[in-house]
């Protein structure tokens, strides 16, 4: 939402024609990120012909100040809402950075690999903004991920698995 979308946005600048289709999942409550993905993806239409996405809405995991007993719930239902859309899409990379829906959907496509249904890269990118410590995401996908990212020297010192590139947003 917001912030997030704007970073995941400008690392998906970076990317060739050939990650295509790109397939957008977001939270249904977020109402910016909608716009701003379908303005960005008219740009990248511009510079390649065949750029191809999708947009998909999860309920969210869990909202601003909501209780964590009440966000177990809402995550657990995020991620029953996932596994569907995860089986039909079968991506081979997921590229997240933080907001809590990108938690369900690592999950329900580490649930595929796990059956032997496809097994998707994980990359998960913490916000730049996340100088000293790690977001809950960041907790919780650090064991999860296949690649872990970090924008600040002092987070790659206190999680070792990390990989530090600098700012990359």
């Amino acid at each position: 939402t917001g912030g997030h979308t704007t970073e995941i946005l400008r690392l998906l600048s970076c990317l060739s024609e050939s990650y295509s289709p790109i397939h957008y999942i977001f939270a249904d409550s977020d109402k910016m990120s909608e716009a701003k993905i379908r303005s960005f993806e008219q740009k990248r239409a511009e510079a390649f012909s065949n750029s191809k996405f999708t947009l998909d809405h999860i309920p969210r995991s869990r909202e601003v100040r909501q209780s964590w007993t009440s966000s177990v719930v809402t995550t657990l239902y995020s991620i029953l809402y996932s596994l569907p859309l995860t089986y039909k899409l079968k991506p081979d990379l997921i590229l997240c950075n933080g907001p809590g829906t990108c938690v369900p959907v690592c999950l329900s496509a580490l649930l595929l690999g796990l059956l032997g249904i496809k097994r998707a890269i994980i990359v998960y990118v913490e916000s730049i903004c996340r100088v000293e410590t790690l977001s809950l995401s960041g907790k919780i996908l650090y064991y999860f991920s296949d690649y872990f990212i970090v924008q600040w020297p002092g987070l790659k010192e206190k999680y070792p698995k990390s990989v530090y590139l600098g700012r990359i947003v």
